[in-house]
């Protein structure tokens, strides 16, 4: 019954999941909660996320503090406190913290899964790093599973 899948969280709680997850990340709503719909999180943008494509799923920004600049379709766009962005799912796009502290933002992706690509990530710990960077080619074999490919130089 749809009433048994109400949550409440309180002021700066998370969901559980399989691992902890470093402070930057809050689930809010994981897959499972939303029957696969979608997932929630809250994200400190603390770290530039390299040019990617998401094969299935669309991800929103909702932009809660800083800046965030994105870049899509081959253009960079500055989005502050209180803007959204849609991203579709087959185009490329990057984000990156366009502000010190870092943005904080609400992502959704729909369909669900963006919490346990997170999980995987934090699993592979250094192995997915070059000189303290997120790595695309490193990456890649993790989110092979989850219908992204990151942009490898080259």
């Amino acid at each position: 019954m749809s009433e048994d899948r109400f949550i409440l969280l309180a002021p700066g709680a998370a969901r559980p999941g399989r691992i902890p997850l470093p402070p930057a990340f809050a689930v809010k709503a994981t897959t499972d909660d939303t029957e696969g719909r979608c997932s929630l999180l809250e994200v400190t943008v603390a770290q530039d996320i390299p040019r990617h494509v998401h094969h299935r799923a669309d991800e929103c920004v909702y932009v809660l503090d800083g800046v965030l600049e994105i870049e899509f379709g081959g253009r960079r766009h500055r989005a502050p406190r209180g803007a959204f962005a849609l991203l579709p799912h087959g185009v490329p796009h990057a984000l990156r913290a366009a502000s010190d502290p870092p943005p904080r933002v609400l992502q959704i992706s729909s369909p669900g899964g963006w919490e346990r690509f997170v999980e995987d990530l934090v699993e592979a710990g250094p192995a997915v790093l070059t000189e303290g960077r997120l790595d695309p080619a490193r990456i890649n074999p993790v989110a092979a599973a989850y219908h992204i490919t990151y942009e490898e130089q080259g």
